[in-house]
């Protein structure tokens, strides 16, 4: 495998030439502009081996799979406030006096300690690449600023250093087959294409307070689940199933809270981007929003798993911008980055109401093996949890390897604690289960 030429890129602490630039996404730029340090925004990745892995030989590994993924080698680009765009400088390699592969510790806590890291401390902008991965024993931890990268981009760049660490291939698979696209159930479709459903201007459900925990940032819990049973020629998929369990587990967890049933919207990644070497590295993700009717959680979980594939089937056909023609509106480079950040953080305030109830991200089944090799071997385990800022406060997060579910929930400490964690993860276990109790496909 040759490292591509990417002419015009240089380093930025060579002295010689200035780096190159790259814009900010829109994703970018809404991110940057609401970021806020009492919930920093980080994606974090863990992958459980069976053997551990020489942390010098990973070291190589990764800065040379950087590399071969140039567009990770970046930090914001420094600017006046009046300037119309973010950028990003791309470096030739991570930045002198960036320590991107670290082991920090081992043995009883190690893990607990370099998880709290990873929601409570964001790889700096200001150095490339704004990402850090830990050894602790057989677990690799990445953790990646969200402003700058999502999980499945930095998960290509794992595979491709763990390629080069053992010397196996680590191509991904061949994606899923999935079910005949069928039609849109009948209705007004709302505006994120044709769902079929529109939950108008009543604000949406928030996920209930609990017992907040201590300190400013995210809580998280991880568990193994079984991958739901879904008949051959169903005409939905895992998704589906993730995303009823999801509603269900919200709706009865702010029913025991004493909160009226109100209108459900949850957030879902897309990612049409290929998974080889030349998958585009960045924000790649556009999110388009779920919608359920505040009675549509109780309906049977025949009829509810065939509204919810009609939903999720027409949002993912359709094209649009990453976060919305508002988001693409607010980012476009007329006025100055510092007016256009006031301008978000109000949007961001004024519509909390409105904010979708919670993003279920589901990567789907790992498409690498993320093979390390002899006396390493390959990941046993993958999970992914994303950012948890209020107003939503809680994300669902899922991968699946090995044919095992590996579920991620991760929520602001100032909304939930780790009990109403673990009472959260039983209820979703419940009703995902639930969902694969369905013997025949339906009509």
């Amino acid at each position: 495998m040759t490292a591509p030429h990417h002419p015009g890129r240089h380093g930025g602490h060579t002295g010689q030439e200035p780096p190159a630039r790259v814009p900010f996404s829109t994703v970018d730029e809404v991110t940057r502009h609401c970021l806020t340090p009492r919930e920093p925004e980080t994606v974090h990745i863990e992958v459980h081996l069976p053997g551990r892995p020489d942390a010098a030989r990973l070291r190589t590994a990764f800065t040379e799979a950087l590399r071969r993924h140039p567009r990770i080698l970046m930090r914001e680009a420094p600017g006046a406030w009046y300037r119309r765009r973010y950028e990003w400088e791309l470096t030739d390699g991570p930045d002198p006096g960036a320590e991107v592969v670290s082991t920090l510790g081992t043995g009883p806590g190690a893990l607990e300690a370099a998880r709290r890291r990873a929601l409570s401390q964001a790889p700096p902008l200001t150095a490339a690449p704004p990402v850090r991965l830990e050894i602790i024993d057989r677990v690799l931890l990445l953790t990646v600023n969200h402003t700058a990268l999502d999980g499945p981009a930095c998960l290509r760049v794992l595979a491709t250093a763990a390629e080069l660490y053992g010397g196996r291939d680590n191509a991904p698979k061949a994606p899923p087959v999935r079910p005949p696209a069928g039609g849109a159930p009948r209705g007004r479709p709302d505006t994120t294409g044709g769902a079929g459903l529109t939950t108008g201007l009543a604000p949406v459900a928030r996920v209930a307070h609990g017992t907040p925990g201590a300190g400013h940032a995210n809580g998280m819990l991880v568990t193994e689940l079984d991958v739901p049973e879904r008949p051959k020629g169903a005409p939905y998929t895992v998704n589906d199933q993730l995303m009823v369990a999801t509603a269900r587990m919200i709706a009865q967890w702010n029913a025991g809270r004493g909160r009226p049933p109100r209108p459900l919207r949850i957030t879902m990644p897309v990612d049409d981007r290929p998974r080889g070497m030349d998958m585009p590295i960045g924000n790649g993700t556009r999110l388009v929003e779920v919608p359920f009717a505040a009675a549509e959680p109780a309906l049977p979980t025949a009829e509810l798993l065939r509204l919810t594939a009609a939903r999720t089937r027409a949002l993912k056909a359709v094209q649009r911008p990453q976060l919305g023609r508002g988001a693409a509106l607010l980012t476009a480079p007329v006025l100055p980055v510092a007016v256009r950040a006031a301008l978000a953080r109000t949007a961001r305030r004024a519509l909390a109401p409105w904010t979708s109830t919670t993003l279920l991200s589901n990567i789907g089944r790992v498409p690498y093996p993320l093979d390390f090799g002899d006396g390493v071997g390959a990941a046993r385990a993958v999970w992914f949890s994303a950012p948890a800022r209020m107003p939503r406060g809680l994300t669902v997060t899922t991968a699946s390897t090995g044919g095992r579910l590996h579920l991620a929930l991760r929520w602001s400490a100032t909304l939930l604690g780790p009990d109403d964690g673990a009472r959260l993860r039983d209820l979703f276990a419940r009703h995902l289960e639930a969902t694969g109790r369905m013997r025949e496909p339906l009509p």
